[in-house]
């Protein structure tokens, strides 16, 4: 099996990150005695400066941890909707969806406090000390990756005539930010500074109190006042009109992050721990329980079809079940008679519909837009069905590979503008992603109609202890910054439906359901494994596949990372305008042509995307008996690594 780099292994600390910066940065805290806890919040905030078109400091976090010789727990940082977010003031708005951009999809930001609550219970080190690395790349600079300028180019004439402030941190002298070119967020440094000094000044060298201080500083200090200003200012969004957002002084002071309990699923000596029903997390266990007890041969087109086909019946439950306004079945959801029942609507053809099932006898329900798209008929907000495969991942990977050559990736121009070049990369070898606007829609959006996507890291130390995280929201493009602090809000409440009664219903002081979703997984009650990726819609579906295939597969991490991967839109997307592709199919040009062919004849609508288009996952490991970590990172994109010794 082609690999394009080896499966990191030693004894002393494995990290995996979306950016070789927070994955070292990680790395370093390891190395200054701090434990798996500590190295992840340092990445965390990294990639807010690395990867700012991907995730900020008000977007979110899931987190799964695993202490040694602790229990697995889910740590939710995912915020609610702000207490004025109801679906009549949308609606009065004359909105059928909530934006995809602006301050009225801005949830109360989760991914601070989360950050916080996880050093303060779990890691040794300090605010300064965690925060040092983050503060130095924002301060001093960094060479950004060729995505960040690219997707500051599309929403270029919405920086300079509406969110100016965004301009003036992203446009610094009317250029955005360019690999070999030092970019700076002298703001956001400031505000770490600014937060560390208040806090060292109110608990003096208490570590504990320093972090409390942090986040009150957060909720009700002068970031809590920004944030709140910034929500109040009339913004442009993809409505085409300018809205004020509902967050709120008391929103902020209200909420903080919590821990539960994982939901989990046995399947074949593993045990699979997730976040629960407001993430789509239940999703790849109900995947899993949807499996037969003898699997076809890995890679295989019989193989693809079975996952694809429970992929679409499991995404369908999720449509109708899953949310944080309504109780989500998921002992039924992920029964065995319930999954038999489910199994036998699996058949020879593709399906192109969309097929939730009754848990307990209960009738599903579903939002107006959702049986649209699912019918092929434009919903609110959606200017065509079907829609662009990957329309369900904020950001698509693609490429447009020349006749007779290897891949070459080329950024979305601006409407006036030459296509940039990103890096021509050795025959056979990966490629960079590159965004693809919706169908029929152009690169560049005066609205902010563009997507973002996701970051994703795993650390395991010489203790192990192991976690996952998932951050993504408050990109670059999703709300303008706040001229304060450095970086905007976030845009997670598009993910809610306003059609009242739905599980997930707009609904104050409720989660919107996540696309969030990282994984962990136990080998005898003890974790052995930590993985996810960016992605959307997709992560659960190349999380599925990277498992099975070192499960089933039998591969290792690196090679089960860098396997041919695919994706299906057969179900409503989560991200504005929400259409759907029945029956799509995209798989990577690697795939055997002879499965591609089969899984035609079986009626599967197979679009061949670029030999490095799907999938970005990051995974470490520890194996408990003898003591030997692994680490391995994705490829495509050129920025995620893995590190450790």
């Amino acid at each position: 099996m082609f690999t394009t780099r080896p499966t990191l292994q030693g004894t002393f600390g494995m990290v995996s990150s979306t950016h070789w910066l927070a994955s070292q940065s990680a790395m370093a805290v390891l190395e200054d005695g701090g434990n798996a806890f500590d190295a992840a919040v340092a990445a965390g905030f990294v990639l807010h400066v690395v990867e700012p078109h991907l995730n900020g400091p008000a977007g979110e976090v899931p987190v799964i941890l695993a202490p040694a010789g602790g229990e697995v727990r889910v740590l939710c940082g995912q915020g609610p909707a702000p207490a004025g977010a109801t679906i009549e003031h949308y609606r009065s708005l004359g909105l059928g969806l909530v934006p995809g951009t602006g301050p009225l999809a801005a949830a109360v930001p989760g991914a601070f406090d989360a950050w916080m609550l996880l050093l303060r219970d779990h890691g040794t080190r300090s605010l300064a000390q965690v925060l040092r690395y983050a503060i130095e790349y924002a301060e001093a600079g960094h060479a950004p990756v060729e995505r960040v300028g690219a997707t500051v180019e599309t929403v270029r004439a919405l920086f300079e005539n509406e969110w100016t402030s965004s301009a003036d941190v992203y446009l610094p002298g009317g250029r955005p930010p360019a690999p070999g070119r030092l970019f700076r967020n002298p703001a956001l440094a400031r505000t770490w500074r600014r937060l560390i000094d208040e806090a060292t000044v109110a608990a003096g060298d208490d570590r504990t109190g320093q972090i409390e201080e942090a986040r009150r500083i957060w909720r009700q200090g002068f970031i809590a006042e920004a944030l709140v200003r910034q929500a109040g200012r009339p913004t442009m969004d993809t409505s085409g009109a300018h809205h004020t957002g509902t967050l709120t002084a008391a929103d902020l002071a209200g909420w903080s992050a919590t821990y539960e309990d994982p939901v989990t699923y046995d399947w074949n000596g593993w045990t699979v721990c997730k976040a629960g029903g407001w993430s789509q997390g239940p999703v790849f266990l109900q995947q899993l329980a949807l499996l037969p007890g003898r699997l076809p041969p890995y890679g295989s087109a019989d193989y693809v079809h079975l996952l694809v086909e429970g992929c679409k019946l499991a995404m369908a439950d999720r449509e109708a079940w899953y949310g944080d306004a309504a109780d989500v079945p998921l002992d039924t959801l992920l029964s065995a008679p319930y999954n038999a029942e489910r199994r036998a609507l699996v058949g020879k053809k593709a399906s192109y519909e969309l097929r939730p099932g009754s848990p307990g006898g209960r009738t599903p329900r579903l939002s107006a837009h959702a049986v649209a798209v699912a019918e092929g008929r434009p919903g609110f907000g959606a200017p065509a069905v079907p829609v662009a495969a990957g329309a369900g991942e904020p950001t698509v990977a693609g490429q447009a590979p020349p006749a007779d050559g290897p891949a070459v990736a080329l950024d979305v121009p601006p409407a006036d503008g030459p296509a940039v070049a990103l890096d021509v990369p050795p025959a056979g070898g990966p490629t960079v992603a590159l965004d693809v606007p919706p169908a029929g829609e152009p690169a560049v959006r005066r609205d902010g109609a563009t997507r973002g996507d996701t970051c994703h890291l795993d650390v395991v130390d010489r203790w192990g202890n192991m976690v996952a995280a998932t951050p993504s929201g408050g990109w670059l493009q999703s709300n303008p910054v706040v001229p304060e602090l450095g970086f905007p809000l976030g845009t997670r409440l598009q993910m809610a439906w306003l059609d009242p009664g739905l599980p997930n219903s707009l609904t104050p002081g409720r989660r919107p359901r996540t696309t969030l979703t990282p994984s962990l997984a136990l080998r005898e009650g003890v974790a052995v494994m930590a993985f996810g990726t960016p992605g959307g819609d997709q992560q659960d579906q190349w999380a599925l596949h990277f498992f099975l295939a070192v499960t089933h597969g039998g591969l290792d991490l690196q090679a089960a990372i860098d396997a041919p991967n695919w994706h299906n839109d057969g179900f409503p997307g989560s991200f504005h305008p929400r259409g759907m592709r029945p029956g799509g199919l995209t798989v990577e040009s690697r795939t055997d042509p002879a499965v591609v062919e089969d899984l035609r004849r079986r009626g599967h609508d197979v679009t061949v995307g670029g030999p490095w288009s799907e999938g970005r996952l990051c995974a470490v490991a520890r194996d408990p008996r003898t003591g030997i970590l692994s680490a391995a990172a994705n490829p495509r994109g050129m920025q995620g690594y893995a590190v450790g010794r």
